[in-house]
C-alpha cells in the first residue's frame, strides 16, 4: 500500500500553476480535489488526487490545442 502523501497550499499553487482563489474557485464548482483538514486551521490535498487532476487537465488542454 502506497502511503498518501499531503501537500500544503502553496506546493498544490505550485504544482497546479493556479492562484488561490483559482483554486478555490474550482472547489466550490466541484472541479478541484477537496482540501482535506488535518487540524482546526490546516487543511492538505492528497498528492494523488493533485497530480491526477493534472494528469486529466493535460489530456483537456491537448483536445482544446487540436
Amino acid at each position: 500500500a502506497t502511503t498518501e502523501l499531503f501537500i500544503r497550499l502553496p506546493e498544490v499553487r505550485q504544482r497546479v500553476g493556479l492562484s488561490k482563489s483559482q483554486i478555490y474557485k474550482l472547489i466550490s464548482e466541484d472541479q478541484f480535489p477537496h482540501p482535506v483538514k488535518v487540524s482546526q486551521r490546516i487543511s492538505c490535498w492528497v498528492v494523488t488526487e493533485i497530480d491526477r487532476w493534472i494528469k486529466g487537465k493535460k489530456g483537456f488542454v491537448m483536445l482544446m490545442h487540436n
